[in-house]
């Protein structure tokens, strides 16, 4: 690929990243969705189109910070060019693919964060990468779960509290209607942050290309067909991973799930608003062991919980392995 890249392979490009983003709302979708199908409130074919909807409105609420950190804070934009923004793509879809055909619900976030790190290392070494935000990321993946988690705990609690008075019935009904309300807020939080990362991507391939000014911006087209990738990805669903999430996890009632996708809606608006670009999948995964673990222990299924952590640890390192090879692979077909 040459520095600068004609127009059909610009398009091209652009073209693969929003393909990235349409897995990551088909590999997501779980994140939206598992717990509002799981406990019955909405059938499936329901649930992705409001999940959905919301995902999309998503970019009239929250700014761009998250793009920015990807765009500029992961690896140094100098280093960036078309041959590094392939590599890193073609690291994150492989990953992604691998994982949704196993069911296993990995963070496509970081999958794509660890595709930059690996194609910018192969391309300038370890000095390509920009350190002060790689660190911010790399601990949201532990803190992303566990505020998930405390926040989710500490709502079943007030909840319980709050409905001591009431009959089961009445408190069931009360929360299948309050999950609506809980289901949108996490649909937003995440087409709030998840899109921004391929919004980045594709702004940072514009301003290495010369086809933005000299400050790094990202464009309102950019903003639409990223947040209209995503809302597609998850009006598709991603029904392998919905099971892992919704069913195999714990067992929900509506009001666990409610107390779920707040807390993990919580989550996810701080770390919008401040930049972050978190895994929606750790912070729903940590919300539900959350309530789960708040009725009591034995109700979480930790083997199921332990195989998603594995993959959780290994998603950064082998997508930028296969970012790297990609990378190298390219350059000796140019050569």
């Amino acid at each position: 690929m040459d520095a600068h890249l004609g127009f059909p392979a610009l398009i091209g490009l652009i073209a693969v990243a929003l393909a990235f983003d349409f897995l990551n709302g088909l590999h997501d979708a779980a994140n939206s969705i598992a717990t509002i199908v799981s406990t019955r409130v909405l059938r499936p074919q329901y649930a992705v189109f409001w999940a959905a909807f919301f995902n999309f409105v998503a970019f009239a609420v929250f700014g761009l910070h998250v793009a920015q950190t990807i765009g500029t804070g992961i690896i140094d934009p100098g280093v960036v060019d078309a041959q590094v923004i392939f590599a890193a793509l073609v690291g994150a879809i492989a990953w992604n693919i691998v994982t949704w055909a196993a069911g296993i619900p990995s963070s496509s976030s970081h999958a794509l964060v660890g595709g930059l790190v690996g194609a910018g290392v192969a391309k300038a070494g370890f000095g390509a990468m920009v350190w002060s935000g790689l660190s911010k990321t790399v601990i949201a993946i532990v803190l992303s779960p566990l505020v998930g988690l405390v926040l989710a705990m500490i709502l079943v609690a007030i909840v319980s509290w709050a409905s001591v008075r009431s009959t089961p019935f009445a408190v069931d009904r009360a929360f299948r209607i309050l999950q609506f309300a809980s289901a949108s807020l996490y649909s937003l939080g995440h087409g709030g942050n998840d899109a921004q990362k391929t919004m980045g991507i594709i702004a940072v391939l514009l301003y290495s290309q010369g086809h933005l000014d000299s400050e790094f911006a990202v464009p309102f087209w950019v903003v639409l067909a990223c947040q209209a990738a995503m809302a597609l990805g998850t009006l598709l669903g991603g029904w392998r991973i919905v099971r892992t999430m919704g069913l195999r996890i714990t067992k929900l009632t509506p009001m666990q799930g409610f107390c779920a996708e707040t807390g993990g809606a919580a989550t996810l608006f701080m770390a919008t608003f401040l930049g972050v670009p978190v895994s929606t999948t750790h912070t729903i995964t940590g919300a539900i062991v959350g309530v789960g673990a708040a009725r009591r222990a034995s109700a979480v299924r930790w083997n199921v919980a332990g195989s998603i952590v594995y993959a959780w640890i290994f998603t950064i390192p082998a997508s930028a392995l296969v970012a790297a090879l990609a990378y190298w692979v390219v350059s000796a077909l140019r050569s």
